[in-house]
């Protein structure tokens, strides 16, 4: 359970402008709002756990959080990085199963849930939620679908680059614009790309080597976005 802290309206939350309960219509908004109880998660905390009956739906305000889900060796496999403005729990809560993964504070986080009876009332009254809700779910089979095809067929070295890539998407660079805004361990980048740790380590180093990034500890700086992308072998 996450510390609770002084209620956060959508109006005046850090992701506004990307959470999808902004784009409620007013009175359904206001609704959300009064319901919805905010917690803080310190680093390494788990917000739901993987097998759990679903009571509402998430929403980060602020922070880093990663969805896990357990393999049949036990092994963590990251399935999804989430960012401020994201929602998580959804699946299971519109599908009146159990979660399938974990969720787990990346870095500290501010994270708001909402009760599951208000949400769903909420989503049959309001059509532009509903649509976004659609929207969301395609967005995340399409990815699914692009990661299963990717691991499929796409070299290990390839998956490295793009795994950058998309880390640098979601959670953007600090200030010096170079250095991924996210601290991630080396399991764990293995376990973006599918690989083993120690794969995921040597190709880092080539990549270090190549003058593609730089490594200090848990930072990772992209120094040749030109020769990361190219080395990704994206296709449109």
């Amino acid at each position: 359970m996450g510390t609770p802290v002084q209620q956060i309206t959508c109006q005046h939350c850090k992701a506004r402008f990307s959470a999808i309960f902004c784009k409620a219509e007013g009175e359904n908004l206001a609704a959300l709002d009064t319901a919805r109880v905010c917690s803080v998660y310190k680093k390494g905390q788990i917000i739901f756990q993987e097998g759990a009956h679903s009571f509402g739906i998430y929403c980060v305000n602020s922070g880093k959080v990663k969805l896990s889900h357990s393999g049949d060796d036990g092994r963590e496999q990251i399935i999804r990085l989430v960012k401020a403005g994201d929602i998580m729990g959804y699946k299971a809560l519109l599908s009146g199963e159990r979660y399938t993964a974990t969720a787990i504070a990346l870095e500290d986080a501010q994270v708001c849930f909402i009760p599951k009876d208000l949400f769903l009332g909420v989503l049959q009254k309001d059509a532009a939620l509903s649509f976004e809700m659609m929207r969301i779910l395609s967005s995340e089979l399409r990815k699914a679908e692009l990661k299963i095809t990717h691991l499929a067929q796409k070299p290990v070295r390839e998956r490295l680059a793009e795994t950058l890539l998309f880390i640098h998407e979601t959670y953007g660079l600090e200030s010096d614009g170079q250095t991924l805004n996210v601290r991630l361990s080396r399991e764990e980048i293995a376990n973006l790309v599918g690989t083993a740790t120690e794969s995921a380590i040597r190709l880092l180093s080539e990549f270090r080597k190549e003058g593609m990034i730089e490594l200090e500890g848990k930072k990772i700086r992209l120094l040749n976005m030109d020769s990361i992308i190219k080395t990704a072998n994206l296709q449109d």
